[in-house]
């Protein structure tokens, strides 16, 4: 009984000493968003500012033109997670339930992509980006022009794709009982019809969690923006934040307070979906 006692104390603490780690970097955000140039570069830390106030905020709002930057960001991430949530359902859904010639190799190649780590594939993926033919003044052979460079397909069509997404919904999608297939079946539904009419409306769980996964990936890219995007119409929310730096100072204040700014659609988004993805998680065995 002892022994159980202290292991839930155990347990208790470590969660308390990882989420403190977890939520502090937020805690500071927030806190230095609100402080003086003095009080950040002051030599005695402050934890709190010394008094709240809003220049830091209207300062970095007054920096670009954070209209067309969040606009872009909605853009991309909203396409990207429909797009990623419609072929990974399909996919996974086609390796839960259709067996067919390859299936299980072809899996296994699947697999591998979660192995391999993004900056292995971006060199590739942005060669096919910028040779794609008859784009951004390119002929057939992707030559003569710039392809999908600065364009939102460019920023998009690698975003879709993900072994992940895959990955999850074939887990999911195993769970359900194949009495549903086949009284799909004896009532001469197609595959299609399965999918749509069966497996889609009772898939909100692992939607909702692959949308706040891919939401959050996508919302908080930097790299792959900052290598398809070199104009001022293309940045991101977080290609912004750059603005707030040069080559001797970094403005700590408006950039913590952009930084705020656009932690508060993630934020909306976890809270929405919160229960959902646990149950997610739960059901397709994530660890």
């Amino acid at each position: 009984m002892k022994k159980k006692k202290w292991t839930k104390v155990v347990w208790l603490v470590g969660m308390a000493v990882v989420s403190f780690i977890m939520i502090f970097p937020i805690v500071m955000m927030i806190s230095t968003s609100f402080k003086t140039t003095g009080e950040i570069n002051s030599p005695v830390f402050h934890f709190l500012p010394e008094s709240f106030h809003f220049d830091n905020y209207r300062e970095a709002l007054s920096t670009g033109n954070w209209g067309i930057y969040f606009r872009n960001s909605f853009i991309i991430t909203i396409v990207s997670i429909v797009f990623s949530l419609l072929f990974n359902s399909i996919a996974g859904y086609a390796f839960a339930r259709l067996h067919f010639r390859g299936s299980k190799a072809l899996f296994t190649l699947l697999l591998v992509g979660l192995m391999m780590p993004p900056q292995v594939t971006m060199l590739p993926t942005f060669l096919i980006m910028a040779k794609f033919p008859f784009a951004g003044g390119n002929n057939f052979m992707g030559f003569g022009g710039s392809g999908l460079m600065n364009t939102m397909p460019g920023i998009i069509i690698p975003l879709v794709s993900g072994s992940f997404g895959i990955f999850l919904c074939k887990q999911f999608y195993e769970n359900f009982p194949r009495s549903l297939d086949e009284a799909a079946m004896i009532d001469g539904a197609s595959k299609w019809r399965t999918y749509f009419s069966i497996y889609i409306p009772n898939s909100k769980v692992i939607l909702a969690t692959l949308a706040l996964l891919k939401g959050s990936a996508v919302w908080n890219d930097y790299l792959w923006p900052l290598v398809m995007t070199n104009s001022e119409g293309m940045r991101t929310v977080q290609l912004a934040l750059t603005m707030f730096r040069d080559e001797t100072t970094v403005r700590w204040g408006p950039m913590m307070a952009a930084a705020t700014l656009i932690s508060v659609p993630m934020i909306i988004l976890f809270l929405c979906a919160q229960k959902y993805f646990v149950q997610g998680v739960v059901s397709t065995g994530l660890k």
